[in-house]
């Protein structure tokens, strides 16, 4: 009797460990509340409807369930680190899909790499992200080839000789992006000059007094939404009439919630419109996003469900669930159908060579304007 009680007790025991491992985590570390939260939210919600589209992985023929597991990195790079050590050690995570910002990546990805855990960012486009590492991807582009294309739309598109440029000097991604611009204006014989500010400020008049003082052609904006806003209305406060541009920060409703008027006939770059056709996966995509939120699709959801796509992806490549082999089939994909746009990550490289999409704001609406696409 004793040896049968025995017997049924370890049936119960490995059966409940069977079923314990059937389970696979991927962790995400996002923005949920703090100053950049509305990118956060936006990445969650996107990464939530593509684990309900695809909810389990095929691994030697059996589904096993793909759970997510999201950690509030407060829009704080510190936070950051902790968001991801806590997602590889307590929740035993097989991939991260996150942080959407460049700081909190940063802070990130050095704990991916040394724990050899794949982490791959939906929005992140400062170049130190993913150099020279081995486990962090992108699905976005990075902000050299950003910058260049905004420099192509300031330019040939606005017709720019002279840009003023509002540099975050808190923000990596901002000081970045401002760089790269420069750099590939400069070569189609642009001139420019900088104005500096913080994060958090609320008065740019001093600086946008000075700016105008040199007559630029257009105000380019590589920030985040709220300081955007504050710029443009200000800007248009004090006399400015030309054109006025951002980069993929600007890509929040919060954008037009907070400037209203002033931010009509803000251009900015960014990854994914609804009316662009990027993909034969974007319209599902749209159609999905639509009836889960009853919103119109956003940028940062949709490369935070591509990020979780090319993830599962990789594990049904890979047939395995070991980070290492996850991270080794996410390295050889190839004509990946993201819904904002294919995905092919050159050897020895995460970051995929993307268009850009330019929107425009117009009748408190983001609308798709152009697609800028790169000349390499």
């Amino acid at each position: 009797m004793r040896k049968t009680v025995v017997l049924v007790f370890l049936v119960v025991i490995m059966t409940f460990t069977l079923f314990s491992q059937e389970v696979i985590k991927i962790g995400m570390n996002f923005e949920l509340t703090g100053p950049v939260s509305g990118y956060g939210q936006m990445s969650r919600d996107g990464v939530l409807l593509a684990n309900k589209l695809k909810p389990t992985v095929n691994i030697g023929g059996k589904e096993i369930k793909v759970e997510v597991v999201a950690v509030d990195n407060k829009s704080d790079k510190a936070e950051s680190a902790n968001a991801i050590r806590r997602l590889i050690d307590h929740e035993k995570v097989v991939a991260v899909i996150g942080p959407a910002t460049s700081s909190a990546a940063l802070a990130a990805a050095s704990i991916a790499e040394e724990r050899q855990i794949p982490m791959v960012v939906n929005t992140a486009t400062n170049p130190l992200v993913a150099q020279n590492k081995k486990y962090v991807f992108r699905t976005c582009f990075e902000d050299t080839l950003q910058g260049a294309l905004l420099a192509t739309f300031a330019w040939e598109e606005l017709g720019a000789k002279n840009v003023a440029i509002m540099v975050d000097v808190a923000q990596d991604y901002v000081v970045g992006l401002a760089n790269y611009f420069e750099k590939a204006f400069e070569q189609f014989g642009g001139t420019y000059f900088t104005e500096f500010y913080t994060t958090g400020d609320q008065d740019f008049t001093a600086q946008l007094t000075d700016a105008l003082s040199k007559n630029p052609d257009a105000i380019f904006m590589p920030g985040y939404y709220a300081e955007i806003a504050l710029i443009c209305k200000q800007a248009r406060d004090l006399g400015f009439t030309g054109p006025m541009f951002a980069g993929d920060g600007a890509d929040a409703p919060e954008l037009i919630q907070i400037g209203g008027e002033y931010v009509e006939g803000v251009s900015y770059t960014t990854y994914f419109h609804e009316d662009a056709e990027l993909s034969p996966a974007t319209k599902p995509f749209v159609e999905a996003y639509q009836k889960e939120y009853n919103r119109r699709a956003d940028a940062f959801g949709a490369l935070a469900y591509d990020a979780y796509m090319v993830i599962v992806n990789a594990i049904e490549s890979a047939q395995s669930t070991d980070p290492v082999k996850i991270r080794e089939a996410l390295a050889k994909t190839k004509n990946f159908p993201g819904v904002a746009g294919t995905i092919t990550y050159p050897q020895g490289s995460g970051n995929p060579i993307k268009p850009a999409v330019i929107n425009m704001v117009e009748n408190g609406q983001f609308v798709f304007r152009t697609v800028i696409r790169p000349s390499m």
